[in-house]
C-alpha cells in the first residue's frame, strides 16, 4: 500500500493502523477518495491485484483448480473464490476477456479469500485446459443438462480442473468444446457433471451452486484418499 487515509475514530479503534503512516481525513473526504460511502472509515491506494501464473498451478502435485468460464458478476467471482480457498484449492483461473476481474467488490465478496487464494488470468481458457490435460489433470465441467452425470459418479482422484461458468446452464461454448476434447477416453471418465442447483434462481445463485459443487469434490477426494492410504 502506497498511502492510507482514515477517519480519526477509525485510527483510534483499529490497532493495525497504529504502525502505519495514516493521513487523517473526515468521512466526506474519505467518501470522495474511495468513490463510495461504504468505506468503513478507511481506504488506501495500492497496486493492482497481483495475478498468479496459471502454469504454476499445473506444477503442483494433484492440483485442485477452479476455472471460471465467462463468469462476469464480481459477486459470484468473490463467493466462489471464498469457497475455493476454504476447500484448499490450488488456485482459481479466469479468462482475460469477457470475465469478471478481481476488484475491490470481488475481494469484499470473497471475505478476503483472494488475498490467500492465487488467482490467474489466461488469454485463452481452452488453451489452459489443454495444457492441464497434457499435465495429467482431469477436467470436469459443471452443467445443468441431461447428459451430465451425478456429482457422485466421478472419484475425483488426481489433479482436477473444475470448470464453472457462463452464468447459465452449462460452460460457455469454448470451454464446453474443450471439455469434449479433453475427456480421458481410456479411463472413460465423464466430462460433464450435474450442477447441484435447484429451483429457478439462475445466474444469481451461481455462487451457491459452486459452493456445493466444491464441497462435494472435497468430500469425495477425502474418501478416495482414505481408501488408497496404506
Amino acid at each position: 500500500m502506497h498511502q492510507i487515509w482514515a477517519t480519526q475514530s477509525t485510527l483510534r479503534s483499529e490497532g493495525w493502523l497504529q504502525s502505519r503512516t495514516v493521513d487523517v481525513v473526515d468521512a466526506d473526504e474519505l467518501t470522495r477518495l474511495a468513490g463510495t460511502d461504504a468505506h468503513q472509515g478507511v481506504c488506501a491506494r495500492a497496486d493492482g491485484y497481483p495475478y498468479a501464473d496459471a502454469a504454476g498451478f499445473l506444477a503442483a502435485e494433484a492440483p485442485l483448480i477452479v476455472a471460471l468460464d465467462e463468469v462476469q458478476d464480481v459477486q459470484n467471482l468473490g463467493a466462489i473464490a471464498r469457497t475455493a480457498e476454504c476447500a484448499g484449492a490450488t488456485g482459481l483461473v479466469i479468462p482475460e476477456r469477457r470475465s469478471a476481474e478481481v476488484t475491490p467488490a470481488a475481494a469484499k465478496a470473497s471475505a478476503g479469500a483472494v488475498e490467500h487464494l492465487p488467482v490467474a488470468r489466461v488469454r485463452n481458457l481452452a488453451d489452459f485446459l489443454a495444457d492441464a490435460k497434457a499435465a495429467g489433470c482431469w477436467i470436469y465441467g459443471a452443467a445443468g443438462t441431461a447428459e451430465a452425470v451425478p456429482w457422485t459418479t466421478p472419484d475425483y482422484a488426481g489433479g482436477i480442473v473444475l470448470v464453472m461458468g457462463a452464468e447459465g446452464d452449462r460452460p460457455a461454448p469454448a470451454g464446453r468444446g474443450l471439455l469434449r476434447r479433453a475427456r480421458g477416453a481410456a479411463a472413460g471418465r465423464p466430462d460433464l457433471v450435474a450442477e447441484r442447483q435447484r429451483g429457478r434462481g439462475g445466474p444469481a445463485l451461481r455462487d451457491r451452486a459452486g459452493t456445493h459443487d466444491l464441497r462435494v469434490v472435497l468430500r469425495l477426494q477425502g474418501r478416495v484418499h482414505s481408501v488408497h492410504r496404506p
